[in-house]
């Protein structure tokens, strides 16, 4: 339990690289490669909505809804993610 304190008070900062990446913005009707529309169940979504069709991505880390607004990213890897409209723009400014 104390290696494990003395790692979080000794943790390292780091900065993220200064990578370009592509994304386009998410909203209703818009065709973007890697967004698929997929059944979410009552049980499996955030705010409980009922059973219905939503779109998705399916990533790494397991499959992501995508919202209104929503980003998408295409990572370095040519991986595909949502990002939160305000995460994005704290994150990426536009490049030349």
């Amino acid at each position: 339990m104390i290696d494990k304190v003395l790692q979080i008070e000794n943790m390292a900062k780091f900065r993220k690289k200064p990578v370009v990446i592509e994304a386009e913005q998410y909203f209703s009707g818009k065709k973007i490669a890697g967004v698929e529309w997929a059944a979410v169940f009552a049980h499996e979504h955030p705010e409980g909505k009922s059973n219905t069709f939503r779109p998705v991505i399916r990533t790494l880390e397991g499959t992501m809804e995508v919202s209104e607004g929503d980003w998408v990213i295409t990572g370095v890897k040519g991986e595909k993610y949502p990002c939160k409209p305000d995460i994005f723009a704290a994150t990426y400014e536009p490049a030349e």
